[in-house]
């Protein structure tokens, strides 16, 4: 009996965890940046580019991100200030998208990277309903 309720206690935590991570994020896009420039686009466009959310994940290498402009096809713009130091494999915060469900057609954003392969990082956006 104790090991069973020990068993309970000790997996409660894990299926809570499973349960807030398990938001239904999908790719959207991603990007290779380098140290060449300090600016770069994402185009969008396709029908199924709704979302509420928005997050980043850098892999690859380090990369410094100073702002993200989200454009809609409405023609409004979220500028969203990260200013963010993120290691190989780190997110970003949830970005919540101003109006809810709104459909994207474009995500720049101003960054510096210096890694260990040749200064290129990748930049992956990915998005949830």
């Amino acid at each position: 009996m104790k090991f069973q309720k020990a068993f309970i206690l000790l997996l409660l935590p894990v299926a809570l965890m499973s349960f807030a991570i398990a938001q239904d994020w999908k790719f959207i896009a991603d990007k290779w940046v380098s140290f060449r420039t300090d600016h770069d686009e994402i185009y969008l466009g396709d029908f199924r580019d709704d979302f509420r959310q928005l997050k980043l994940r850098v892999t690859d290498g380090p990369l410094k991100m100073y702002d993200m402009k989200i454009h809609f096809d409405n023609g409004s713009v979220q500028d969203v200030q990260l200013r963010t130091h993120f290691k190989a494999g780190q997110e970003s915060r949830v970005i919540d998208l101003d109006g809810g469900l709104r459909h994207l057609t474009k995500i720049s954003f101003w960054y510096e990277t210096k890694g260990v392969r040749k200064g290129k990082a990748r930049v992956a956006v990915w998005g949830t309903k």
